[in-house]
């Protein structure tokens, strides 16, 4: 089925192809703010009939148009009557509805819109759960108002029409005449409602009040949208994902109830919050492009840095958020997201975030605000993240309950296996956590160095970065097979399934020089690559499944940081291909790369299969293009300059970038794809 959904930060809702709404738990349709479902039904009927699509307008990322008739699509030729349904969403959600008369005579019509409220919240769906509060109906004049109560946590969903209408405790009723070639209009408003403590709404708090027209909110994106480099290029492909990138990352941008500042949120519909490891890896991609996107992540994490140890969380001291949840569940410690610590490598990449916003912008007066909670990041690597004392990173959960059993980013239960499909016991140690926590330590010691003036602890830091990439080219290399192993378990024997998680060890440059080529040949290799991409697990593996979550399915973001340690090793051609295969797939999802999609060989499908509960949009998907940019184009920091070194997939024609901001000022690009005729590749 169809989804279609509008969003504006805190609030978004998800319906099906009419615009109608009902409970589901496989997939979450409905209205939502703050991790708690305010809709759960919303179904639109006309003289008993439910209502199909003619035609979607769903271009803007905060309203939608449905163009509706009754009846069977066989039926539509001889539609004497349609349904406009006219949807927006600031803070609170808007619809008009607009009845139109065909027939040259004066008609009667019955139009029911059925209105349900679960208030549900996003890990009582996920689960499926029961609610533990009561929910209490009532009407008033042209007014239906749903209250959830349970002890002293409070919410409602108000409803209003502004024509007439019969008001019941499961919706409204209109009984309307339309005279010949007319029309008939209501416009029902819906508010939410998320009581405090003082008995008012909190998001009122909120600098942006929580509540904000269309008008405004198309004004902010654009703005957005207009500070980003602008892009020219040959490539339709690119310039359509490009563009459909910075719409859907600016329409993902929430303010958070913490802090009162704008964050990205990781994905809708079940991400619609701060994730440490999706924030950081989002908050990469887009830092060529939008950098002021970058310093509220960056301070935010800071600002929730564990500091204590608690086993319901899984906190430790110095360990950066996993992620944060505002629901129910989360408040009556049902859940530990309030916020949630499980994660083993939300810390180094935090510091690898850090170090790389400066390099990009200059701004020092960030990392001296921040060197308590850096040092204090590089120094849970080496006491909580080293649970057995082997100078690698590990993860189990200290919260056997609802803690995440795995802590990488591939956290599904089976994500983790040997190739013959058996799992291995707790704790892990998978292989990017140890590429990780050896970049966090190499940037930890340019920031000491550079302006903390601390050289000593520099000197420290480039020593243990040295010693844990010889160990771990030693201890997780398996010569037979000429690969690192996915993971080590508790023996420290070698999980030895062949996974994407080896192009993270190229990105981070612990790989050793020597075996960087075998690398690249598995990734591209026939087991690892799609066609499409590269897939979370070689199609030969025990676990391996083309359309499993992380056991087979190729992950745009997962791509996008591969494509880039393939340009840091020097295999710009095998980028190129990872780059393109992309671009290519992005076509078939109308520029948006969704969170995940299948992995069946492209001979196979001739196009890309949608993963069934794929993220769309999904911040670390919707950052993809961007970072492929700075691939293909080559962009890298140095000192005061950007360094721009082309290479771009034949075929791609010209690639022009203008205005990329940084710590130079704004600079421009320009890159041409090879031809047999010309070696040049652009500068």
């Amino acid at each position: 089925m169809t989804r279609v959904s509008i969003l504006d930060g805190n609030t978004f809702l998800v319906s099906d192809e009419r615009g109608d709404i009902e409970p589901s738990f496989d997939f979450p349709t409905g209205l939502f703010s703050f991790d708690t479902r305010f809709v759960s039904t919303w179904i639109l009927t006309l003289d008993g009939q439910r209502l199909h699509p003619l035609s979607i307008d769903d271009s803007l990322s905060y309203g939608t148009r449905f163009f509706l008739v009754p009846g069977e699509p066989t039926h539509y030729l001889d539609a004497k009557v349609s349904v406009l349904r006219s949807r927006s969403i600031g803070g609170s959600f808007g619809e008009e509805l607009t009845v139109l008369n065909h027939a040259g005579q004066e008609q009667e019509f019955s139009l029911r819109l059925d209105i349900g409220a679960d208030f549900a919240d996003v890990f009582e769906i996920k689960h499926q759960r029961q609610k533990k509060g009561r929910t209490t109906p009532g009407t008033r004049t042209n007014e239906l108002r749903l209250v959830y109560r349970r002890e002293n946590l409070h919410r409602e969903t108000v409803i209003s029409t502004s024509a007439p209408g019969d008001i019941d405790e499961g919706g409204m009723t209109f009984r309307i005449r339309v005279g010949p070639h007319g029309e008939w209009t209501t416009r029902l408003q819906v508010t939410t409602i998320i009581y405090g403590a003082r008995g008012e709404d909190i998001r009122t708090t909120l600098p942006l009040g929580g509540h904000r027209t269309a008008a405004a909110i198309h004004a902010e994106q654009n703005e957005l949208i207009e500070r980003a480099p602008k892009l020219g290029c040959d490539c339709q492909p690119l310039a359509g994902a490009y563009r459909r990138s910075l719409n859907d990352l600016a329409a993902l941008r929430y303010e958070s109830i913490a802090l009162g500042v704008r964050l990205l949120a990781a994905g809708l519909p079940w991400f619609m919050t701060l994730f440490g490891r999706d924030s950081i890896f989002t908050s990469l991609q887009v830092l060529p492009f939008l950098p002021e996107l970058v310093p509220p992540t960056i301070l935010m994490l800071a600002g929730l840095q564990g500091s204590r140890l608690d086993d319901f969380r899984d906190e430790e001291p110095g360990k950066i958020l996993h992620e944060l949840r505002y629901g129910e569940t989360a408040g009556f410690l049902e859940q530990p997201h309030s916020p949630y610590y499980g994660s083993a490598d939300s810390t180094a990449l935090f510091v690898i975030l850090l170090d790389e916003y400066e390099r990009w912008t200059g701004d020092t007066t960030l990392i001296r605000q921040l060197e308590h909670e850096t040092r204090a990041a590089l120094s849970w690597i080496d006491t909580y993240g080293d649970l057995l004392g082997t100078g690698y990173v590990w993860y189990m959960t200290r919260n056997p309950e609802t803690g995440l059993q795995n802590q990488c980013w591939k956290d599904s239960w089976n994500s983790v296996s040997y190739a013959d499909g058996r799992l291995p016991a707790f704790p892990r140690a998978t292989c990017e956590l140890q590429g990780y926590a050896y970049d966090a330590k190499l940037r930890g010691a340019r920031l000491a160095r550079t302006f903390w003036n601390d050289p000593a602890y520099a000197d420290q830091l480039e020593r243990e970065a040295a010693a844990l990439k010889e160990r771990f080219n030693r201890d997780f290399w398996i010569p037979e097979k000429e690969y690192y192993a996915l993971a080590l378990d508790p023996e420290g024997r070698h999980v030895d399934a062949l996974s994407s998680n080896i192009g993270h060890l190229l990105w981070s440059g612990i790989v050793d020089e020597s075996r960087a080529a075998a690398v690249a040949r598995h990734l591209l290799g026939p087991r690892l690559f799609s066609g499409w991409g590269v897939r979370t697990l070689a199609d030969d593996q025990g676990r391996y499944n083309p359309i499993g979550y992380h056991v087979g399915t190729v992950w745009p973001f997962d791509n996008s940081f591969i494509a880039w340690g393939l340009m840091r090793y020097g295999f710009r051609e095998e980028a190129g291909r990872i780059c393109d295969a992309m671009l290519s797939a992005s076509r078939y999802f109308d520029g948006r790369l969704p969170e995940a999609f299948a992995g069946y060989e492209r001979d196979l499908t001739d196009y890309p299969v949608q993963y069934p509960t794929a993220c769309s949009p999904q911040a670390w998907s919707s950052g993809t293009p961007l970072l492929l940019l700075r691939v293909m184009l080559g962009l890298e920091p140095q000192g005061e300059h950007l360094i721009i070194d082309p290479a771009l997939p034949e075929g791609m024609g010209r690639v022009e970038v203008l205005d990329i901001p940084g710590r130079w000022g704004r600079v421009d690009a320009l890159g041409r794809s090879r031809s047999p005729h010309d070696g040049s590749r652009g500068h």
